[in-house]
């Protein structure tokens, strides 16, 4: 069963964009170094993207979650292509 459960966007920034971005997710209490954590991209819209970007968005970028610290971890993503924007991001963890 899930412990903790969230969302947050990670930010390819302003045109011309980045091909990686970072996210940190904080106030996680619970999640310890070990604890397991998974990221993924939601169909869901945000102020920068639709609902349809979403869909294709897994298509061009990877998800990356470090080792959690403290209350804490950071959602890595990356793309072969610059991108831009923000994208909507889920995650889930368990102890």
């Amino acid at each position: 069963m899930a412990s903790g459960v969230g969302s947050t966007e990670v930010d390819f920034g302003a045109w011309p964009g980045s091909n990686e971005a970072s996210v940190a997710v904080t106030g996680q209490t619970g999640i310890t170094g070990a604890t397991p954590v998974e990221a993924w991209i939601m169909a869901e819209a945000t102020s920068d993207h639709t609902l349809q970007d979403h869909t294709y968005a897994a298509r061009f970028l990877s998800l990356t979650v470090g080792a959690p610290s403290g209350e804490a971890f950071t959602i890595y993503a990356r793309s072969e292509h610059k991108l831009q924007g923000k994208f909507a991001v889920r995650f889930v963890w368990a102890d």
